[in-house]
């Protein structure tokens, strides 16, 4: 049998964005363990999605997809409508859709370019959905007390030199510091909290050169990797009851920052 701890989101209806890959899908897995049921999304319909969907229903959940590219031109309000019609109410909302400018195509980019997109994708996205599934969140009257998280960066308080440290500074730090006073705007009815990821061991990590799986683990207390499962349980913990008095903060989960492992 279960344990309570295991089904702390029973009965909660869940939206992960850029839920197909990554930590987005860890997330998305973790709800529908721990008992709701949960929407994912992505650019668009892929085997991915269809991967993921099968995954949440085979631990007893229902599941259910709504599909925006960020990097183009849509409707936040539109999005968050669709989600809500699918159970007709969402409790949880996480921002952790962004764009991957380390690999493929992008990782040929300007600096320029990749600023842009990622303004577009991360930050933009974060703040937009966090004001219409915010409002709507606070206009339901069938709940306590509704949730939202973003998906920050643990590097962006001390900063990281070089091109991809001043680009996921200024993006991630934008989206943490946007959390407070999305805070400040939603509470009570809805805590806005924060997970500032350390190295988290996704697709880069696991095609990444020995100078940055050595860089990772020096980087970290406990000398390795974080796992995308790592994120995942915190974000589950901060959309449970049992943080009911969390709100407004960024946590770190990156294992300790060992700041005597920079170079």
């Amino acid at each position: 049998m279960d344990s309570p701890e295991t089904k702390r989101l029973q009965g909660k209806r869940a939206v992960v964005t850029g839920s197909t890959t990554g930590i987005g899908r860890e997330i998305a897995l973790e709800f529908a363990r721990q008992g709701a049921d949960v929407i994912i999304h992505g650019r668009a319909e892929s085997d991915n999605s269809r991967t993921v969907i099968d995954e949440i229903q085979s631990l007893g959940q229902n599941a259910g997809t709504v599909f925006q590219d960020f990097s183009k031109p849509y409707q936040a309000e539109t999005l968050v409508d669709e989600a809500w019609n699918i159970h007709g109410q969402v409790d949880i909302w996480v921002n952790n859709a962004g764009a991957d400018v380390l690999t493929g195509n992008a990782s040929e980019w300007t600096f320029q370019q990749k600023l842009a997109h990622l303004f577009k994708t991360d930050v933009e996205s974060t703040l937009l959905l966090s004001r219409a599934a915010g409002k709507r969140l606070k206009e339901s009257t069938n709940m306590s007390s509704g949730a939202i998280v973003n998906i920050g960066w643990d590097q962006a308080y001390q900063g990281m030199a070089g091109d991809s440290g001043q680009l996921f500074a200024t993006t991630k730090g934008a989206i943490m510091s946007m959390t407070k006073s999305l805070a400040q705007t939603l509470a009570p009815k809805v805590r806005v909290n924060c997970v500032a990821a350390g190295w988290i061991q996704t697709k880069w990590g696991n095609e990444t050169s020995s100078y940055w799986n050595d860089r990772a683990s020096r980087e970290s207390l406990m000398n390795r990797w974080g796992q995308p499962s790592d994120i995942a349980k915190t974000v589950g913990f901060l959309c449970s009851d049992e943080a009911s008095f969390i709100c407004g903060q960024i946590i770190n989960v990156n294992g300790g920052f060992n700041f005597a492992g920079e170079q």
